[in-house]
């Protein structure tokens, strides 16, 4: 049963994550391409600087691969692989949780999980480590920043099961809905604990040098020796657009995954709910 779940899940993280291609591609990619244009501009104004200054110019790199190979199959298949990647830990999760909640019907714990792994896995260190379009941060934190977003993500995951757990061992006494808030409110408050402690990108040592103590990694207005600004900061809209974007692709995502994948676990999962009551009738009759 388990291996029939996890072909299914994905399956349906592959469906999922070609629609989040379709979502990115039409509303996400022109936000990406606006960030270039700020990235080239703002290149080309500092590069302007520096020979005024006599400072040597680095060499340009080209690029591996063009936008249009970027923005349409490596954003593409990148999506749809990570999708079915996100199905297959969908369905482990799902497998781990079946016949261990209660008695949830196999659609509705789908759907429970898909919002579990969405908030869990995305939304809540999106709240800490929000995405960035091109432009925003260095190369330098890359490193800093992926281990910064996985303590994130480890401890989302702890706390998540950590509040299922606090729900089972309270649902006796105090009611399955009281349960429910009482784990849940244990679990924002967890979380936000590990939020209000773990450090911004801003104050990472490269963006404090680059940009000034600005709490942020958004690039700030470019300015010349006499602290004229030669060059505007990243454009907010942009970073407001692109950075809603990316929950909707997300959303997309795990929605697809969960509503894709509840009529088909439950026909897996019914055949074996009858088999079950039937041996108990039968032995029910024996006896």
């Amino acid at each position: 049963m388990e291996k029939r779940l996890i072909l299914r899940g994905i399956l349906c993280g592959g469906v999922g994550g070609l629609l989040a291609f379709w979502f990115a591609r039409i509303l996400a990619e022109p936000e990406i391409d606006r960030a270039i244009d700020y990235e080239a501009g703002r290149a080309a104004a500092q590069e302007a600087l520096d020979r005024a200054a006599g400072l040597p110019i680095p060499a340009e790199e080209g690029d591996v691969f063009t936008r249009a190979i970027q923005a349409d199959v490596g954003l593409g298949v990148g999506l749809v692989v990570f999708g079915m990647a996100i199905g297959a830990l969908f369905a482990v999760a799902y497998c781990l949780y079946v016949g261990r909640v209660g008695r949830l019907r196999p659609r509705t714990l789908a759907v429970l999980v898909a919002g579990g792994g969405f908030l869990t896995l995305y939304l809540v260190p999106f709240l800490k480590y929000p995405a960035n379009p091109p432009a925003v941060g260095h190369d330098e934190t890359i490193g800093t920043r992926s281990a910064l977003y996985l303590i994130m993500v480890a401890c989302g995951l702890l706390f998540l099961v950590g509040a299922v757990w606090l729900g089972q061992q309270l649902a006796p006494r105090i009611g399955n809905w009281n349960a429910s808030l009482a784990a849940g409110g244990a679990y924002i408050l967890a979380m936000g604990l590990v939020i209000a402690l773990m450090p911004s990108l801003g104050d990472l040592s490269v963006n404090r040098e680059t940009y000034g103590d600005f709490g942020t990694e958004t690039p700030q207005p470019l300015t010349d020796p006499d602290g004229n600004i030669v060059f505007p900061g990243f454009p907010a809209d942009v970073l407001y657009r692109f950075r809603l974007y990316s929950v909707g692709a997300q959303l997309v995502l795990w929605t697809a995954i969960g509503l894709c994948f509840a009529p088909l676990a439950e026909r897996v999962l019914a055949p074996a709910g009858r088999r079950a009551k039937a041996d108990g009738a039968a032995e029910q009759a024996t006896g």
